[in-house]
């Protein structure tokens, strides 16, 4: 069988996030994040611990920056944190530490062939401005486009590809829908606000962006996305599919490409009380405009499909798509099902009009640790990337505009509010000593970046 190619252009890389990797909480001025006050919450974050070391990236990043070139890593997709910029959201001038040591890095992945992909929202809010309402306020609208001009204006010589946000959907509903996310507010109104509100600054901040950036800058933003399947075919099933993919995708998705919001789920929301009107009260009248200003790439962050069953339903029809077994699922409960990634893909090319397509995030978490030889022979998550990437390829011969494939994660982190127990790096962190230790996949990873095709 003969090797799948990818085009030399294709852009390889990695991703990570501020809070998830650097530690250093307390330096240069950093003011507290909401992830800094939810992880102090009890029974929010597992074993109650928060990012106060995490990888000492802050220290360590020369270390990672020299893992990334042995990867083969041409980008690499980090995050900025907004506090170690605007401590807490609202100061008339931006700390300089902070700003600093960006700089730092930026110039050290240069200087060793790694072009950064910064985005500038990656969950980590200074606090003060949650206080201040969060993102169900429409002020912090402003305060994001800022901050987001500010980093700019220090960056953007150097930085020729930017995201605004990563995962509305998570920011919103995990963060004020249900809780799970800092800052672990439980109300679906807000969390609806919060969700136009994202993606608002998103759009506030495109032509600020476009002003300050060189023609030759690329802006997008990163969504989350879960491909829906009914679990049979029952009509309730597929109604309830239907809005699924609503909620999850549709929502974020089409305000951003100029279809403003899907209008079975304003009536859903309306119906179910979350809504005051098909009009909103937070929908202003020239918002959906702004949303939908023109961007040049969209970020995919895909791990797993959605199989959906409306368990209400009385006499369902049998399932077609069983549950799946706990031995196609990863350490975290994800089904692990590559197909998904390359329907997803077409459904996207289609909805956008051809619009490049970015794999922003994709990977697979596995807890295997060092075995006696000081290896980590992670072979469920090289499968995981091999199926992934053959899926990729697959979208590519049948038309998708996909660009680029970034693998999450560099180096095991903090994963939220799994706390450390959950391992997505290609390299294994050890937290007590921080040695790093390349696994098996990074190893298989690597071959295929600098190669530039799948194994046959």
């Amino acid at each position: 069988m003969p090797s799948k190619a990818f085009d030399p252009s294709f852009i390889w890389g990695t991703a990570t996030s501020s809070y998830q990797i650097e530690g250093a909480l307390d330096f240069g001025g950093r003011g507290p994040s909401i992830w800094d006050t939810f992880a102090t919450l009890e029974g929010k974050v597992k074993d109650g611990l928060d990012g106060t070391h995490a990888c000492d990236h802050w220290n360590r990043f020369e270390e990672d920056v020299a893992l990334m070139k042995a990867l083969g890593a041409k980008a690499y997709r980090f995050s900025i944190a907004w506090p170690r910029v605007f401590p807490t959201g609202t100061e008339t001038q931006p700390l300089t530490a902070g700003l600093d040591w960006y700089d730092r890095l930026v110039d050290h992945l240069l200087a060793n062939g790694i072009d950064p992909w910064v985005t500038l929202y990656h969950w980590d809010m200074p606090q003060a401005l949650e206080e201040a309402g969060g993102w169900p306020n429409r002020d912090v609208v402003d305060h994001f486009v800022r901050y987001a001009e500010v980093v700019a204006r220090r960056l953007g010589d150097r930085v020729g590809n930017w995201i605004t946000h990563n995962e509305p959907w998570c920011v919103a509903h995990l963060g004020y829908g249900n809780g799970v996310h800092a800052p672990g507010r439980e109300n679906i109104a807000d969390s609806l606000a919060a969700a136009h509100h994202v993606l608002l600054s998103h759009g506030r901040a495109m032509p600020v962006l476009r002003e300050i950036l060189p023609d030759s800058a690329n802006v997008g933003i990163t969504l989350n996305f879960v491909p829906a399947y009914p679990a049979s075919d029952s009509p309730e099933d597929a109604a309830a599919t239907q809005r699924f993919d609503g909620f999850f995708n549709r929502w974020y998705l089409h305000p951003l490409i100029g279809k403003g919001y899907p209008e079975d789920m304003l009536e859903h929301y309306l119906e179910e009380g979350h809504l005051d009107a098909l009009q909103p009260s937070w929908l202003q009248p020239t918002d959906l405009e702004e949303m939908s200003a023109p961007i040049d790439f969209l970020g995919i962050n895909y791990y797993s499909r959605g199989i959906i069953r409306d368990e209400k339903a009385e006499d369902n029809a049998p399932r077609t798509i069983p549950e799946p077994p706990d031995e196609v699922k990863t350490d975290i409960g994800w089904e692990v099902f590559p197909d998904g990634l390359h329907r997803l893909l077409m459904r996207l090319h289609r909805d956008t009009d051809g619009l490049p397509l970015v794999i922003t995030e994709n990977g697979a978490a596995y807890s295997v640790g060092p075995g006696d030889d000081g290896s980590v022979d992670d072979e469920a998550r090289e499968a995981y990337f091999n199926g992934h990437l053959d899926a990729c390829h697959d979208a590519i011969a049948d038309g998708a505009n996909l660009i680029g494939y970034f693998a999450w994660s560099l180096l095991d982190n903090f994963e939220w509010q799994e706390g450390y127990t959950q391992r997505f790096g290609l390299i294994y962190v050890d937290y007590e000593t921080q040695i790093r230790t390349p696994k098996r996949s990074f190893k298989w990873l690597s071959g295929v970046m600098k190669s530039g095709e799948l194994p046959s």
